[in-house]
């Protein structure tokens, strides 16, 4: 009896979650002395007792987000499918185009969500928490919009969609509305869908009244410009029309968190320039009293704080018109609106400046090895890494002259560096000490630090083994991860900066930029990830020095030593200064530089039902399981010992 108590409080002790599969989660149930300063990885919330916890790593659940079931049968927000219910997922990434908002709160916000496998409905975890208590029903008696509508009747649904008023009045959601799932804009009062005018004067059409109008076709609407359907205003005399949405501006907008005075709302037959972004509007303008600053609609919200750093077009910004420049003291670092904000992927809205600097004070300081032993300087010369079985003992110089490879970037060991005594693992120093958890400027959110066997990294194209930050659904090797913003080049006079638009050929290899670039904003040179992270120097069969990385080439024409192919000489190249030995760097570092043999091919990756193992060089010419010709190198084998499947890599 005694052992099953003892099996029992251990399994309520400690779980092991679907999202952390590499450590269990142990549960803490009382506050200890240190305070809790960690947020929950489920919801986004500051952590609270009860939680469960990752002794190895940063990662928190709350009691409540760890026990949320990975299935719900349905939900009535969403009864089209409720016969296939809802599975829970993890965070959203920012580029998953296939996620969309929560169909509650209209956010897609940083936590768990609920999915349905058979449409593009989301609901959050916090959200689908909180409806539960609410009533909901769907709408059939009101053909007004496009989707159907849902029905809330809840003196709680101001909780949820705080930050949004009715469409119509504009006022709060304190009472019964109507909302669609789809449309993040259409919410509204259920009272003032119920009195909807049949006809309004308008004052940005004053010779005519407007009448309420249905139509399945899109229609313009002549005042935000864009498309719509189903009800709207019109005057049929005059072809204008104007959406739902439009008819019922509100006259005074105040938020504090953008602008210190209210913005009153100024009608205008001519167009005017605003002053948060720069560019033209026409018929709608708010206009500051106060400060004079007159804005669209849209840009009201735009006057806060927001942390992006490298989006820049290479003109003229006007400071006396909007800007975002960092409030770091001696930083200049300054960008246009509509730079920052043409593509939302690339930057996140700060609502809270001091919650961020504590994330930001939290990510520099995570850790991922455990100091052992440390000298007289207070040098750690034994640690425990989270990425490897055994201790690792610090070393300057490699006992064998050997070309060993550092197995977090997968360089070659160069400078002071960790190896395990018992097995050939080796870690530069650098490597070692990287932050569990840090804010990558490539995208704005938690870069997790991880390590797998085999992934090709999402900048710069290359298969590799090694650490990488996997930033919401990008996996970037620790090569890229390293590289800074603005860089200095060798072999190039001016500085680069990172351009996501940037879609010209890299100066290195003659490609096109597949997806955005570095570039000189005084020249047209460009690089792009793969050339900007190759190796300073390699070693080749081909000559017995160290060959180097070269810039340029002022021969006419060129050759390659290795492949004895015509080398294109305003192209980067490998070199030897003493043999005159030139060649491609595909042809010195081969297809797959930055992998190790024996590297593991998961079976979730490909057709076969075992895991494949990774090989440059292989014995005999054994026939491809897939193609049928032979295999010469580079190919990927079987784990098992019992089965002779092998294929080309390029298979």
């Amino acid at each position: 009896m005694e052992n099953e108590n003892e099996r029992h409080h251990k399994s309520v002790q400690q779980i092991q979650h679907p999202f952390h599969e590499e450590h269990p989660l142990v549960l803490v149930a009382e506050q200890s002395n240190e305070s809790l300063k960690a947020y929950c990885d489920g919801c986004g919330e500051l952590l609270s007792i009860p939680c469960f916890t990752c002794i190895h790593c940063n990662y928190h659940l709350h009691k409540q987000c760890a026990e949320a079931p990975l299935q719900i049968p349905n939900h009535p927000i969403h009864p089209k499918h409720s016969d296939t219910g809802f599975f829970l997922r993890q965070r959203p990434y920012l580029d998953d185009h296939w996620v969309n908002g929560c169909a509650l709160c209209k956010e897609k916000r940083n936590m768990f969500f609920y999915e349905c496998y058979s449409c593009y409905f989301f609901l959050d975890i916090k959200c689908a928490h909180l409806s539960s208590s609410y009533k909901f029903s769907q709408l059939s008696k009101y053909d007004i919009h496009k989707h159907p509508l849902t029905f809330i009747e809840s003196h709680m649904a101001i909780d949820v969609l705080k930050n949004f008023n009715c469409l119509w009045c504009h006022e709060p959601l304190t009472y019964d509305i109507y909302f669609c799932s789809e449309c993040p804009s259409f919410i509204a009062h259920k009272k003032c869908l119920n009195e909807l005018p049949t006809k309004i004067n308008h004052p940005s059409h004053h010779i005519h009244p407007l009448f309420l109008n249905y139509s399945y076709c899109n229609h313009f609407c002549n005042l935000c410009q864009k498309e719509h359907s189903r009800h709207f205003y019109c005057c049929s005399l005059c072809h204008f029309n104007i959406k739902l949405e439009c008819a019922l501006l509100r006259s005074i907008i105040e938020d504090k968190r953008s602008h210190q005075h209210p913005f009153s709302l100024l009608w205008r037959q001519g167009s005017f320039i605003c002053d948060a972004c720069d560019t033209e509007g026409n018929y709608i303008s708010y206009i500051c009293l106060k400060c004079y600053i007159v804005v669209h609609k849209k840009c009201i919200s735009l006057l806060r704080i927001i942390k992006k750093d490298c989006k820049i077009c290479f003109k003229k910004v006007k400071l006396d018109r909007g800007s975002y420049s960092c409030g770091k003291p001696g930083c200049n670092y300054v960008v246009h609106v509509n730079c920052v904000l043409e593509n939302e992927k690339l930057y996140e809205v700060i609502e809270d400046e001091k919650q961020y600097e504590e994330l930001y004070e939290k990510s520099i300081q995570s850790s991922v090895i455990r100091v052992i032993e440390v000298n007289e300087v207070g040098e750690a010369t034994k640690i425990e890494h989270f990425s490897h079985q055994h201790c690792l003992v610090l070393a300057d110089k490699m006992e064998e002259e050997i070309d060993r490879k550092c197995d977090g970037c997968m360089l070659s060991i160069s400078t002071l560096f960790y190896y395990c005594a018992e097995c050939p693992f080796f870690l530069h120093k650098t490597c070692a000490e990287l932050p569990k958890i840090k804010r990558h400027w490539f995208r704005q959110w938690n870069a997790i630090l991880d390590f797998e066997g085999f992934l090709a990294c999402s900048l710069c194209r290359q298969h590799c083994n090694g650490f990488f930050y996997r930033i919401k659904g990008w996996k970037i090797c620790i090569r890229c991860a390293k590289v800074a913003d603005i860089i200095e080049c060798e072999g190039q006079q001016h500085f680069l900066f990172f351009d996501f638009k940037c879609k010209e050929k890299c100066n290195g290899c003659g490609n096109k930029c597949w997806f955005s670039a570095f570039r000189c904003g005084e020249c047209r040179f460009v690089l792009d990830f793969g050339c900007l992270t190759l190796p300073q120097s390699a070693l080749h069969k081909i000559d017995e020095h160290i060959l180097n990385i070269t810039y340029d080439d002022d021969k006419k024409q060129s050759w390659c030593d290795i492949c004895e192919q015509e080398r294109d000489p305003s192209l980067w190249y490998y070199s030897c200064s003493i043999c005159d030995t030139s060649a491609h760097p595909k042809c010195v570092l081969g297809k797959f530089p930055f992998l190790k043999d024996g590297s593991t091919f998961s079976s979730n990756k490909h057709n076969h039902h075992h895991d494949l193992k990774f090989f440059k060089k292989v014995e005999g010419y054994p026939e491809c399981s897939y193609c049928g010709k032979l295999c010469h190198e580079e190919i990927l084998k079987c784990k098992e010992s019992t089965c002779d499947y092998i294929l080309h890599c390029k298979c």
